[in-house]
């Protein structure tokens, strides 16, 4: 084989293996409903911070417990809209359990869980951005119901 034809064959490889990457890399759609889920965009009634690097802690505790909020749904509302009351900086448990399978949402801090019978849906997070923020159901809001099944309310530490 002629030194062109190497060459033309090592750089056809090189294309190869390149092309190869970019199709095989992993994307943003990984399933990591953290990453997926967020983006933090202020609303009028909120403050926005900026995250700081710390050290690794231990392991949250589960959101489970008697410091706790439990909701109960039911057809995908509530009985009566509970209002979570914290100061800034502490840590917030909510367990949503359902009768039929829902998603959760968070507003203002963005998160989001899924629920269905016997799989609550759960979070624990600190409450790091002041201000009242809607928990939903997303699945009451596609039903034509009320959505809103709490609110979060973060005063000043």
């Amino acid at each position: 084989m002629s030194k062109a034809g190497r060459l033309t064959l090592v750089a056809l490889a090189v294309v190869v293996v390149i092309a190869a990457f970019l199709i095989a890399r992993p994307g943003d759609d990984d399933g990591d409903e953290r990453a997926a889920t967020t983006t933090d965009v202020p609303t009028a009634t909120e403050t926005a911070t900026t995250p700081t690097a710390t050290a690794p802690s231990a392991p949250e505790p589960p959101p489970d417990g008697p410091s706790a909020t439990v909701i109960e749904l039911s057809g995908y509302a509530v009985d009566e809209v509970t209002d979570i009351e914290v100061a800034r900086g502490e840590r917030v448990r909510i367990v949503v359990r359902s009768d039929a399978p829902d998603e959760i949402h968070v507003h203002g801090y963005d998160l989001s869980r899924e629920t269905a019978p016997g799989s609550p849906a759960r979070f624990s997070f600190v409450a790091d951005i002041e201000g009242i923020f809607e928990i939903e159901s997303h699945e009451a809001e596609h039903q034509g119901q009320d959505a809103l099944i709490a609110r979060l309310v973060v005063e000043p530490s």
